[in-house]
């Protein structure tokens, strides 16, 4: 049996690693994946060009399109939709947006085995977005009927129970921009008292003074998993998990580790050393990251916790490879 499991490893095949273990990644559809998770000749002139721009350089990114996630499937448990934080999936007069579109093209491509963890509108989460080359109030946060209208219920139409999760993430505060750590849980208390209950919601704080014990407390009052998420300005994942005194809050009996980026590492540098994410990159992945998540790992399936880990490329080069290191550590 360990075998099997090794030789369907090697092939980034990770359904079967432990019943109480899913892997996925955030975001799918990258070229750079072709030969690990795509057939090399089935997506043959149908790969699509796209340019991104960091600190005045430009990279042009191959996506491949939406139906490549029939095979995403075949070696992952679930994907983590990233695109959804970007847009409401209707608009203020309840028509759909480009979001609402793409994910009912995805949802023509999905089993009833396959599950989705969707990202919650920045919109909605976040107190300033980023508008026109500057920072602005936003006037939507934490609006529970923006949440409920615009995204919640519209997502349950279209995805119904292939949804496993909605992560809710809040960007990191300056200092100068900060809350008290009891404010900024006393206003998440009021958002999520607004909202529909569901056993599907995790939060991922992105300042770490924020991980307090108002805020665990307003997780245990609602069921909320808390997101330990291996990302540029958090502490390690060892040290997020003591905040919480190694509990797990979701009421569903989930925990979702996301592994986004190296820690003192900004976006941009992640991309550019990443980019195009058809490799490890030596020397770029956090040594402690893998070590943490299987501790982790272990510490919640003790528990009774299903684990769910969201890898992204920017966490080492190459999302796929990243999983085979974590999976490895199973057998």
């Amino acid at each position: 049996m360990t075998n099997d499991i090794s030789q369907e490893i090697e092939k980034f095949q990770f359904h079967n690693l432990h019943p109480k273990i899913s892997i996925g990644t955030a975001s799918d559809r990258y070229a750079g994946w072709i030969g690990q998770i795509y057939s090399k000749d089935r997506y043959e002139n149908r790969i699509k060009s796209r340019s991104k721009k960091l600190s005045g350089k430009s990279f042009q990114e191959d996506v491949l399109p939406v139906e490549s996630v029939e095979e995403y499937f075949q070696h992952f448990s679930f994907l983590e939709m990233d695109f959804t934080f970007y847009r409401l999936l209707l608009d203020k007069d309840s028509e759909p947006t480009t979001n609402y579109h793409v994910l009912s093209t995805y949802k023509k491509y999905l089993t009833e085995n396959d599950k989705i963890i969707l990202k919650v509108p920045q919109v909605i989460f976040a107190k300033k977005l980023w508008r026109s080359g500057k920072f602005i109030k936003n006037k939507d946060y934490l609006a529970a009927y923006v949440f409920i209208d615009q995204f919640y219920q519209p997502a349950l139409d279209i995805l119904g129970n292939l949804v496993k999760g909605f992560i809710f993430e809040q960007e990191y505060h300056v200092k100068k921009e900060r809350l008290s750590p009891s404010e900024n849980a006393q206003a998440l208390d009021i958002f999520f008292d607004n909202i529909p209950q569901d056993d599907r919601y995790h939060i991922e704080l992105r300042t770490a003074c924020y991980l307090s014990k108002p805020y665990f407390k307003v997780l245990e009052k609602y069921g909320i998993g808390q997101v330990l998420s291996h990302w540029t300005w958090l502490p390690p994942l060892s040290k997020q998990i003591k905040y919480s005194k190694g509990e797990f809050f979701n009421s569903g009996n989930q925990c979702i580790i996301r592994l986004m980026t190296p820690r003192n590492m900004r976006y941009e540098d992640c991309y550019k050393k990443a980019y195009p994410f058809d490799k490890e990159i030596e020397g770029m992945m956090t040594p402690q990251m893998i070590d943490d998540s299987v501790e982790i790992t272990r510490l919640a399936i003790d528990q009774d916790i299903h684990v769910n880990i969201t890898i992204n490329n920017r966490a080492g080069g190459n999302a796929p490879i990243i999983a085979q290191k974590i999976a490895k550590r199973f057998i």
